[in-house]
């Protein structure tokens, strides 16, 4: 089982909370559930309305779209943060490849910090700003 200091490392890293303090990331690290799944769990389906956010400690998935391999993730990478904020549609399934070991942050969890914590709605906006700026960023080149 990973250690609270991995997973504040990894939840560092996630644009959506990168301007918040150890102290908040914390907060958000005491409500995510540490979660284990085996080879070919489906973690979030392409189309269906997402209700968590996933980091992935260890272990490795697949990213596909319409049914395509689009993408392979391991440790340190985060999906689904869209859907702390809204129900949406997921757009893409995510397939565990290798044994993983999950962050996984659920949307009510994430609602309770929003309405307790002062200032981390605010900071969740500088957070998606700079998510939306380097998505911005890729699509120019």
């Amino acid at each position: 089982m990973a250690r609270r200091s991995d997973f504040l490392n990894h939840l560092a890293e996630v644009s959506l909370f990168s301007a918040l303090s150890k102290k908040e990331l914390g907060l958000v690290a005491r409500r995510a559930e540490d979660v284990r799944v085996e080879p070919g769990a489906i973690l979030c389906s392409e189309g269906s309305a997402g209700q968590e956010f996933f980091v992935i400690v260890d272990g490795k998935a697949k990213v596909s779209r319409r049914g395509r391999k689009v993408a392979e993730i391991g440790p340190g990478a985060a999906f689904g943060e869209l859907a702390l904020l809204d129900r949406a549609p997921r757009n893409a399934t995510v397939t565990a490849e290798t044994p993983m070991e999950l962050l996984v942050l659920g949307q009510r969890e994430f609602a309770g910090l929003i309405d307790e914590v002062p200032g981390f709605a605010r900071k969740l906006l500088a957070g998606m700003a700079r998510r939306l700026r380097e998505s911005d960023a890729k699509s120019v080149q």
